[in-house]
């Protein structure tokens, strides 16, 4: 091993190895198994809560957007530590997306609207409309260059 350390989320180590073979080095992450609670469906059925399609999900929003991968990370593991946090065994789905949407809007206010507009089933610009004048209102007001 050439080199281990925390990862920044504090959720996994990382570890840097060499390959005894070929000698090429490669990374991998260790991280503790965690008793996440199950996901209700909308239609009822329960689901193990599965990492990887919310990485999945959030790739999806974010494809060619300007947002590491660590970052993406982190926010899952944000998210499983919410749940965790809530102590219940289960979740509804509508909780989950709602968890992954406040995180996209942390990391990308595109890959948000993206993800809203699936997750929201959104049936027209006016919904769009509707989420673009939510953020104009948080967001503080630049002011711009006057031309002479």
């Amino acid at each position: 091993m050439a080199d281990s350390r925390v990862s920044e989320d504090g959720a996994a180590i990382r570890r840097r190895r060499r390959c005894p073979a070929c000698d090429k080095r490669f990374t991998t992450y260790e991280r503790v198994e965690l008793a996440l609670p199950s996901v209700v469906k909308k239609d009822g059925s329960r689901t193990e809560f599965d990492r990887a399609k919310i990485v999945a999900s959030m790739q999806l929003a974010l494809r060619k957007r300007p947002v590491a991968a660590d970052a993406i990370d982190a926010a899952v593991a944000r998210i499983e530590y919410q749940l965790l946090g809530s102590g219940e065994r289960e979740v509804r789905s509508d909780r989950l997306g709602e968890l992954v949407m406040n995180e996209l809007r942390q990391l990308d206010t595109i890959a948000y609207v993206r993800f809203a507009s699936v997750y929201k089933r959104f049936e027209d610009v006016s919904e769009f409309e509707d989420v673009l004048e939510e953020f104009r209102r948080a967001a503080p007001r630049k002011s711009s260059p006057r031309k002479r």
